[in-house]
């Protein structure tokens, strides 16, 4: 099919300068006029993708906890969620060059889906934005202590001390990404894009670092640890317990898309960033996780499982270079951080901009002088902030939030992928003639993305101890807190909606594309079938 986004035949004689128009074009064909400055280049889009995922911040973050539930061999669910990701990643490929727009999981959700369904995808991926933010700043708390114990304000850094000061440090964070957000996209674009450079330069030097210092064969990865036994699933069911920590790291690759609005040709570069940043998350990653557990120089310390990869570091390259390994992971942590606020600002603009979130025309004002919607930054900000604070004596905090996070974005992407499928089946979805596609490979491909993300949300909310009640006494509403938390959410958000903002839902006036005839009036919502 072809589109607006569409720039006319090929001539094969090379590809001529791009003309926004065209992106412009494709904006308005989902009614919206520009306004987010296009300033951002490929390596700007790609960046965005990578940080959010973040090779060194969720390796660092959660790699005890798959080797103290899965032992070595967790390893393995690494490629496990990549594949798993990729099919995701794909539909969003040809999603991204159709529709490159910000707020890319509402948008998208709601045109393949309806306006009830992409409200809801809009929705739990707002909130897991904003709790995905709370989870991210944990990270300070696991690296700069092990820096130096200057950074533990509070208590020794154990049990309820430890919440506590990781509360503080990640206030610290959350107040820093607000402010370079507020500032505008040129800004966050220049911290982010040499924040990205020097993890990219750092997770190579590391693997190359640890690839020097290997004391074992590759077949360390198949010890267990003999994790499992007497167990229903036997090691089965503490591999799944483990993937948690491989499940953290490869996801959020949908900025590159959403931030398409104010990118240069984003139907072309998108697709390609969502790809690039995953492939290059998932070689780096696995490196550094294998050479990790091959040179370690004791595979069965505690530390392992206790201080993870800052404490492999530390032992395998002494203190000197794994220092400065660290610091290196805290720069990471924080440009994705930054990306990780980025992306929940872009979805709240999006939405407010179809007046569907409470005080919309506040959420999607654009700053003149900024040019970037500040409240949103704010907001966001404030909220990640109370996440934290109403953990700040919970000893579980890590696992508890990391895994309430990611679950939720993992629905979020079954709002986009289960309508795709469905409109695949009715043979209503066409990808935008001469960008991305998956030709005949689109049907099986969505199908196995909706499979996985079913399978990988229940296993990651199923109420296992290990992860929603590590300590203390056990009750049975830290257990199930995933599905009352996200239960809570999403039917109480979905019932806001459809009482109170589905009445109201349309494109602000101030925000539409202005057609020939239209009467440009700026308050009132301009009511639109989807």
């Amino acid at each position: 099919m072809t589109g607006p986004g569409t720039s006319g035949p090929d001539n094969g004689h090379g590809a001529a300068p791009h003309d926004t128009s065209h992106d412009d074009a494709s904006l308005a064909e989902l009614g919206y006029k520009p306004e987010l400055k296009r300033t951002l280049g490929n390596f700007h889009t790609f960046a965005a993708g990578i940080s959010y995922i973040s090779i060194l911040t969720g390796t660092f973050q959660l790699f005890y906890f798959g080797v103290a539930h899965g032992g070595p061999a967790y390893w393995w669910s690494w490629p496990m969620v990549f594949l798993g990701q990729l099919m995701v990643a794909l539909c969003f490929c040809e999603l991204a060059a159709r529709y490159p727009v910000a707020g890319s999981i509402y948008n998208w959700a709601k045109q393949l889906g309806g306006p009830h369904v992409g409200w809801l995808g809009g929705w739990m991926m707002l909130t897991a934005s904003m709790v995905s933010l709370s989870a991210v700043a944990l990270a300070y708390q696991v690296t700069l202590p092990q820096i130096s114990s200057w950074f533990q304000f509070i208590g020794d850094g154990t049990g309820k001390s430890a919440a506590a000061n990781a509360v503080l440090l990640g206030t610290v964070l959350v107040t820093f990404t607000t402010l370079v957000n507020a500032f505008g996209v040129k800004l966050m674009a220049r911290i982010n894009s040499a924040g990205v450079a020097i993890e990219l330069i750092a997770a190579v030097v590391l693997v190359l670092l640890l690839a020097a210092h290997i004391a074992r064969g590759p077949s360390a990865v198949l010890n267990t640890f003999g994790l499992g036994a007497g167990e229903s699933l036997g090691y089965f069911g503490a591999f799944l317990t483990a993937s948690l920590a491989s499940a953290y790291v490869m996801y959020g690759f949908d900025t590159a898309s959403s931030l398409g609005e104010e990118s240069k040709d984003p139907a072309r570069n998108a697709p390609r960033a969502i790809l690039r940043a995953l492939i290059a998350s998932f070689l780096i990653g696995g490196l550094i996780l294998l050479f990790a557990l091959l040179s370690v120089p004791d595979l069965h310390a505690k530390e392992l499982s206790v201080d993870g990869l800052q404490y492999v570091v530390l032992a395998t390259l002494g203190s000197t270079v794994g220092l400065i390994v660290l610091w290196c992971v805290v720069i990471a942590i924080t440009v994705c951080e930054l990306a990780v606020h980025t992306a929940g600002i872009r979805l709240a603009f999006a939405m407010a901009r179809d007046n569907n979130l409470p005080a919309a025309s506040l959420l999607a004002k654009v700053s003149p002088r900024f040019q970037t919607p500040v409240l949103p930054a704010v907001v966001i900000g404030l909220v990640a902030v109370g996440i934290l604070f109403l953990n700040v004596n919970q000893p579980q905090i890590f696992s508890v939030i990391t895994s309430i996070a990611i679950i939720m974005i993992y629905l979020a992407y079954l709002a986009v992928t289960l309508p795709m499928l469905v409109q695949r089946l009715r043979g209503r979805w066409t990808p935008l003639e001469g960008k991305f596609s998956l030709g005949k490979f689109g049907l099986p491909v969505n199908f196995l993305a909706v499979c996985w993300g079913i399978g990988m949300s229940v296993n990651l909310a199923w109420p296992r101890a290990a992860v929603y009640n590590a300590t203390g006494p056990q009750h049975w509403y830290l257990r199930w807190g995933a599905f009352l938390f996200i239960g809570v959410v999403g039917l109480g958000g979905f019932a806001y909606y459809w009482f109170v903002q589905r009445k109201k839902t349309g494109v602000l006036a101030m925000h539409a594309a202005v057609r020939p005839g239209d009467d440009d009036t700026p308050d009132s919502p301009t009511p639109r079938t989807p």
